[in-house]
């Protein structure tokens, strides 16, 4: 199942990034010479995948409704495998982890699947959006609804794929509230490792030593890791399995 193509889109478009600012904004060259202002769905820093000067694809998509036509997509890095392409889109991950989900891609470690929910409200306050709600197939083993929290992942360093690459005070909280739901429920981190070249998923410490000591902790109150990889291609997403996890970067 390795390769298989999850999700197909028009052909992107590539260019040359200018620069990135406002968050949101990016500025790229097109390789016709146009320069275009592309919306930036990852408001975060970006560490490693962000370069002027780099490679870029760009989906385009006029609609009235958008004050923007272009859409910043994949990054081109250089890796340890040599030149690659990362997904920097933020809003895909939830959809990727869906689709693998509804594939069976996952059925070894989440068991059959009857209903998944997204963005349901859950926390000790009420106050929080877990990504997916899972229901399970009557005749799965474990009956429990599963609780899955998905976080893009794009930063590494050599073949370890790291989250996160900054403080992240809503990452802390969701590991809190997951701890939460044990036992009468199943949580499960799921990281979306957005780039073909990690062999292994870490707890960016680094970035984040509190995010690390939570990850630390909710392992051991029986949170569920399951990372999964992706290549990212000019028109399309592929599966490149579960990857191991180790407990600190």
């Amino acid at each position: 199942m390795i390769g298989k193509t999850i999700s197909t889109f028009p052909t992107l478009i590539e260019g040359t990034l200018k620069k990135r600012y406002k968050r949101f904004l990016a500025d790229v060259e097109l390789d016709t010479g146009e320069l275009v202002t592309a919306h930036c769905a990852n408001t975060g820093p970006m560490k490693g995948v962000l370069t002027p000067g780099g490679r870029v694809r760009l989906r385009y998509s006029p609609s009235p409704k958008r004050k923007l036509a272009w859409s910043w997509e994949q990054a081109q890095v250089f890796s340890v495998e040599g030149l690659i392409w990362v997904g920097i889109n933020t809003s895909l991950p939830n959809k990727l982890i869906r689709v693998t989900i509804e594939e069976g891609l996952l059925n070894k470690e989440l068991g059959e699947i009857l209903e998944i929910k997204n963005e349901v409200t859950y926390g000790v306050e009420r106050k929080s959006r877990i990504d997916l709600l899972l229901t399970p197939k009557g005749r799965n083993s474990d009956s429990r609804k599963i609780f899955v929290e998905v976080k893009n992942t794009t930063w590494v360093k050599g073949q370890r794929g790291l989250f996160p690459d900054t403080v992240t005070t809503r990452g802390q909280k969701h590991l809190k509230e997951m701890i939460a739901e044990l036992p009468s429920s199943r949580a499960v981190l799921i990281p979306c490792i957005s780039r073909n070249d990690v062999e292994v998923f870490a707890p960016g410490d680094s970035a984040d030593p509190v995010y690390g000591d939570l990850f630390r902790l909710a392992l051991k109150k029986g949170v569920e890791v399951i990372p999964c990889s992706f290549g990212f291609h000019l028109d399309r997403i592929t599966w490149e399995g579960i990857k191991p996890f180790d407990e600190k970067e």
